[in-house]
């Protein structure tokens, strides 16, 4: 019968043991979407992709610096790369953006009139697509994948079919 003291110590140990075992679990980033769920994604992209080119466009236009020219317009390519942020796994998509800028910020910026190329920047949130506007200017989506390697890792591309 001695034995029966160290059964509240032995739970104690367990609960302590399972309660740090969840922390360590819960404290890895959780992927937003596995690549093995990148395939609905992608889906998902093409579906809300209208109403994510018009959101972004009425962002970036709502959200100019004041030293920053304010867009008014802009063309999406229909290439599209597919990235993973290192950090938090979460999934995003980058599609070149060409921005209009109004004619006042174009002259007195001296931007030119085929506009200001960018990378258009959207991410997958659980089960939907939201952007904040964000354009990585100057930079194409291969270059901005590139120049960002530490924090983005490429894990898919859509290139369109270009006719010749």
């Amino acid at each position: 019968m001695h034995w029966l003291w160290w059964t509240p110590l032995i739970a104690v140990l367990l609960g302590a043991t399972a309660i740090a075992a969840l922390r360590g679990r819960n404290r890895r980033p959780r992927l937003s979407a596995p690549i093995a769920g990148l395939t609905q994604a992608k889906r998902r992209f093409h579906v809300q992709r209208e109403r994510l080119e018009a959101k972004f466009l009425q962002l970036a236009a709502a959200h100019a610096q004041p030293d920053a020219p304010r867009w008014i317009d802009g063309s999406f390519a229909d290439d599209v790369a597919y990235v993973r942020d290192r950090s938090n796994g979460q999934l995003s998509a980058l599609v070149a953006v060409t921005l209009a800028a109004d004619e006042l910020d174009r002259l007195s910026m001296n931007l030119s009139e085929q506009g200001q190329a960018g990378t258009a920047v959207f991410r997958f949130d659980c089960d939907h697509w939201e952007t904040d506007g964000r354009t990585i200017l100057n930079l194409s989506p291969a270059e901005a994948v590139e120049r960002f390697h530490r924090d983005f890792e490429m894990i898919g591309e859509e290139l369109a079919h270009h006719v010749s």
